[in-house]
């Protein structure tokens, strides 16, 4: 089982996302961490360390990504590996078998139409064990407000790429704030810095979805 746990973790490093994939080109024709995942709940083994074991894949991956190890490309196959995994986790969340850490609202901000990062962002946070809540791109100051409502206790993160939409996240944060000063609330995007992140009053800031995942994490957030 301890083998079996660790081809998962591997697979969610290397981007292996089931046996159709072509990458990576070492292991080609292999199970990935689809087919290793179904194996492994078929014969009992412990949610909780396939969790586990995914969780310290994406660290290591960030990591990697943080030192300019890997890439992108990298860094996105190994999401989608972690999704094809989430896959057969879910359930196990939804039917209370196992608890989320937290549940993470997940937004690009009006007037901006990218979500490349958002959804990276989305993948490596759920992979981490939080629930995402993603609203997608283009989402309103009153959508946010909205989910907030619905989810007590949610951290909220606000994604952009476009420097001319800084002005609606800092309108957006603002009014988040405004309505609930307790909430959380993390910014990332190519245009962003830690100094304009305090400047808007967010909560938090990442350059990388790694840095999204540590400075969650290091919440202590149980939603």
């Amino acid at each position: 089982m301890n083998e079996l746990i660790e081809k998962i973790g591997n697979c969610v490093e290397r981007g292996k996302i089931n046996k159709a994939s072509p990458f990576p080109a070492d292991m080609k024709g292999q199970d990935g961490a689809d087919e290793m995942t179904q194996q492994a709940l078929e014969t009992d083994v412990a949610v909780d360390a396939i969790l586990q074991t995914c969780n310290d894949a994406m660290q290591r991956i960030g990591a990697k990504f943080g030192r300019n190890e890997v890439f992108v490309p990298e860094l996105l196959m190994a999401a989608k590996a972690m999704h094809a995994v989430m896959k057969h986790l879910k359930p196990f969340f939804t039917s209370g078998a196992v608890k989320a850490k937290g549940k993470f609202v997940l937004g690009t901000v009006a007037g901006d139409l990218h979500d490349i990062g958002k959804n990276l962002v989305s993948m490596i946070i759920e992979g981490n064990g939080w629930e995402v809540i993603d609203l997608g791109v283009d989402v309103k100051t009153a959508k946010f407000i909205e989910k907030i409502q619905e989810n007590p206790g949610c951290v909220v993160g606000l994604s952009a790429l476009l420097t001319t939409t800084m002005v609606s996240m800092a309108n957006t944060v603002k009014e988040i704030k405004a309505n609930f000063p307790d909430v959380d609330v993390i910014v990332g995007g190519a245009p962003l810095t830690s100094d304009a992140a305090k400047e808007m009053g967010a909560t938090g800031y990442a350059r990388d979805p790694q840095g999204a995942v540590e400075w969650l994490n290091s919440l202590g957030v149980a939603a």
